[in-house]
């Protein structure tokens, strides 16, 4: 897992605020701010936070389902951000997406055949017979009948329509798949079955995974490598082990830090850290460092100059003026 397949650089993604009759740009909403990190082949890349830091927004822009406003995606070797049209639908087989809501990214007036058979003629590898076998073979790779096949996503439950979700992502073989917190819509006792179907796949494909999600104990379950992402930026990255047991950024201490522990006397005596106020807008983020607002050791530096992303330690970087 030492080869990198995805390498993002300075990764911004800015959505115009438009009002008047005119429709004029009167700001912009800073989802996504300069994020740099690589994913290598094979390997599953955890991307934490909370609600509305960018996340989402980061893997869209990365497949180039949004076009980012600056930096560069490069994808074994190739820039996406330089393609269009017909080089980057080619390329588009390798990379493919599991989205968050398995009620709304499936057609409703679609069969499940229809859905899973869409990937294979919209880009022309199977005809005839041979689609209708691959449909097998995805829901078989899946642990669904194909039987299924015949059937509406109504029908189904939400883990079985995520199990569909991840098959329709198969469908094309590819290389990486962004996985949008898959489980976050799902019941716990379902969660744990569809993680440990993305680990076998991943086993037996040999895919790379980009693994969005809140939970922070089933990314440190199914991740080699953990990223924390911040309004729009990214604070620190480290191997699983190191970040969960020496977290430096006081953003991620506070994220650790609510982890429930299943042993009733380490929970009653380890510290929580409680952040104060909300989180600041995108629209209007705070100069400098953009956790000062919240952060408990914030000094007139943090208020100065944007911390630089740097590397503290082997493999582990944070950005933070006080590290």
């Amino acid at each position: 897992m030492t080869e990198t397949l995805l390498k993002v650089e300075g990764l911004v993604k800015h959505f115009p605020i438009l009002a008047g009759v005119f429709q004029r740009q009167v700001g912009v909403v800073h989802a996504v701010d300069g994020v740099t990190f690589d994913v290598r082949k094979g390997e599953t890349f955890g991307l934490v936070g909370e609600s509305g830091c960018g996340k989402s927004t980061a893997g869209r822009t990365i497949l180039q389902l949004y076009r980012p406003t600056a930096g560069n995606v490069f994808f074994d070797g190739i820039d996406l951000v330089k393609l269009k049209g017909e080089e980057l639908r080619r390329l588009r087989r390798r990379m493919q997406m599991i989205f968050q809501d398995p009620y709304a990214s499936l057609n409703p007036r679609m069969s499940v055949g229809e859905i899973l058979a869409e990937p294979l003629v919209v880009h022309e590898v199977a005809k005839g017979q041979e689609i209708r076998e691959r449909v097998d073979e995805l829901l078989n790779i899946v642990r669904l009948s194909p039987g299924f096949a015949a059937r509406y996503p109504h029908e189904f439950s939400g883990g079985q329509r995520q199990r569909i979700g991840v098959a329709r992502a198969l469908a094309l073989e590819p290389e990486f798949i962004v996985c949008d917190e898959p489980i976050s819509a799902l019941d716990v006792s379902i969660q744990a079955q569809v993680i440990n179907l993305l680990e076998d796949l991943q086993s037996q494909f040999n895919l790379a995974y980009l693994f969005i999600a809140h939970d922070l104990s089933v990314v440190r379950h199914i991740s080699q490598r953990v990223a924390v992402m911040y309004l729009g930026l990214l604070v620190e990255m480290a191997e699983r082990n190191e970040l969960y047991s020496h977290p430096l950024h006081p953003y991620t201490q506070a994220l650790l830090s609510a982890v429930p522990i299943p042993d009733p006397f380490k929970e009653e005596k380890r510290q929580r850290i409680i952040l104060e106020g909300d989180v600041p807008s995108p629209v209007n983020p705070p100069s400098g460092c953009h956790f000062r607002t919240r952060c408990p050791l914030a000094e007139k530096i943090c208020a100065e100059r944007e911390p630089e992303w740097r590397e503290v330690a082997p493999n582990h970087w944070v950005a933070c003026h006080l590290v």
